[in-house]
């Protein structure tokens, strides 16, 4: 059984014929961005555009990632996650990367393999690698307020609706260039819905994420108004203050 959709978008351009069925898509050749035991991801130019393609495979490619040849018959395969994960933050409002196709293939009921092709977001930066570098836009209180502004938005979003990244790291959130910048949340593959307990953990690792760069690269002030800007509150509350320690003490003794 095959599963397969393209973006109509695509198909009044060259496009249609790079991406039209799985069976094209994985014999795609492209400039190599990454890879693992269970997924492959490379960037392809089609036209004047540029895109990015996930491939996933089965079990993986080495025994250690098998686990007794289980991982084939999970009911939602990490692929279609990722996919899902993505129109979510669409119908969220959230920005991220253009699908401009995705599906599987299963045989016998078990996943055998699937991809997802998302449009390059061009003009961007991840702010990992503009932390790492840097950059001067990080000594700019605007630029920075603006940003910040935009990430507490989007994980409050997220979250309110009972939904965790579980990797919000500074690397999945590209930045355009110039004085006004757009914030896009990317790659989110172990996204998942929760509820109670579990998911005030996962909204703790989401926010701990994001502050394990930002304690080295922004001010105490500048942390503290993007807590305050994420709750919607004015000053901190008991019940904040509590959840400020947790996320300070996250990744204590692990990094």
């Amino acid at each position: 059984m095959r599963q397969w959709w393209v973006d109509p978008l695509e198909k009044s351009c060259c496009g249609e014929t790079t991406f039209a069925d799985i069976d094209r898509v994985f014999v795609l050749q492209g400039d190599p961005m990454a890879a693992d035991s269970l997924s492959d991801v490379i960037r392809v130019s089609v036209g004047t555009r540029r895109y990015y393609v996930k491939r996933y495979q089965g079990n993986g490619k080495d025994a250690k990632s098998r686990w007794f040849g289980l991982r084939q018959w999970w009911p939602f395969p990490r692929v279609r996650k990722e996919w899902e994960n993505l129109l979510a933050f669409r119908n969220w409002g959230i920005p991220t990367a253009r699908l401009v196709a995705y599906g599987l293939e299963r045989r016998l009921g078990g996943f055998q393999r699937g991809a997802l092709v998302t449009e390059e977001i061009s003009g961007t930066t991840d702010l990992a690698r503009i932390a790492n570098n840097g950059d001067a836009r990080l000594q700019n209180g605007r630029w920075v307020r603006s940003v910040a502004l935009q990430i507490a938005r989007m994980a409050r979003t997220m979250h309110s609706a009972g939904f965790a990244h579980n990797d919000l790291k500074w690397r999945n959130l590209l930045v355009t260039e110039g004085p006004e910048p757009r914030v896009f949340l990317i790659d989110c593959p172990s996204g998942g819905y929760w509820w109670g307990p579990f998911l005030r953990y996962r909204i703790i690792k989401d926010l701990a994420c994001l502050d394990k760069i930002a304690k080295y690269r922004l001010s105490r002030t500048q942390r503290l108004r993007f807590y305050l800007d994420y709750t919607g509150h004015r000053h901190l509350t008991p019940d904040d203050k509590r959840c400020v320690r947790k996320i300070l003490d996250f990744f204590a003794g692990r990094e």
